[in-house]
């Protein structure tokens, strides 16, 4: 598994260091640097997960964990309120933490968070929530304007990842960002407020350092599931393999071969 490296490899302690030294004021311009957006673009978060080598070529094999954590306090209240979608009551909660200039995080958002969505999420079955992981000023602004977009926080994070290509990278991020925001009812002076609060600023670090510090997140996208740890973008026959055994009850999952399960008994 990579680590993002930002310029050059940091570790998780170093990156976090060098994030916290650009206060809210300086977002703005830090965002005009394209030196710094030509790092974030080159930049490698965590690979997609690889697929299992199996005698059936298109067999789908359950994802390994790569660790745990305490559910419990995984869904502890943190500096910002949770973004979430699905039920309270799902029977599967999935965590993920991410950063709005990791193209795998962006080529997850698009190739498996819809049939995740519409499968798991609108039929009650699972628990979404999203939380920040930036790994360098430009997605901690992508962040912060999702966040300012109140109940459109989804929406915006969708935008901004399929619209990734026409501001991480380029030569003039601010004015990107600001047309991307103005189209999803920004104004110029919504969009500077939105950028110059500081306490929005810290509120993301915060969320980040204590993924870092205490859920050893150091990679994106990172997701928990059900207290279970996955690294990397997983496909949808990769995560169906990881969640439908979880919405077996009563019974334990039967598998049927090719990566597949059943519920002997009832299912959620």
């Amino acid at each position: 598994m990579n680590r993002a490296p930002f310029g050059k490899s940091l570790s998780r302690r170093n990156l976090l260091t060098t994030l916290a030294a650009v206060p809210a004021v300086a977002l703005l311009a830090a965002c005009s640097d394209s030196g710094e957006e030509a790092k974030a673009a080159n930049a490698k978060p965590a690979d997609p997960s690889t697929p299992a080598k199996s005698a059936t070529p298109a067999a789908v094999q359950v994802p390994e964990a790569q660790g745990t954590v305490d559910m419990a306090e995984l869904l502890k209240p943190g500096a910002l309120p949770d973004k979430q979608l699905g039920k309270d009551d799902a029977k599967v909660t999935i965590v993920e933490y991410a950063s709005m200039t990791c193209p795998h995080c962006a080529h997850f958002n698009e190739a498996t968070f819809p049939e995740l969505k519409s499968k798991y999420i609108d039929t009650g079955k699972v628990r979404y929530i999203l939380r920040e992981f930036p790994f360098d000023p430009s997605a901690e602004a992508g962040f912060m304007l999702a966040r300012c977009a109140k109940d459109n926080y989804f929406a915006m994070v969708d935008v901004l990842f399929k619209q990734q290509p026409s501001w991480v990278g380029v030569n003039n991020t601010k004015e990107a960002l600001l047309q991307i925001s103005k189209l999803a009812g920004f104004t110029q002076e919504s969009f500077e407020a939105c950028l110059t609060d500081q306490k929005l600023l810290d509120d993301v670090r915060a969320v980040q350092k204590r993924g870092a510090d205490e859920f050893k997140v150091d990679s994106t996208p990172t997701f928990f599931i059900n207290g279970k740890t996955y690294k990397g973008a997983m496909s949808i026959e990769e995560m169906s393999a990881i969640i439908d055994p979880l919405l077996c009850v009563r019974a334990a999952p039967k598998r049927l071969g090719f990566g597949a399960f059943a519920c002997v008994g009832r299912r959620e």
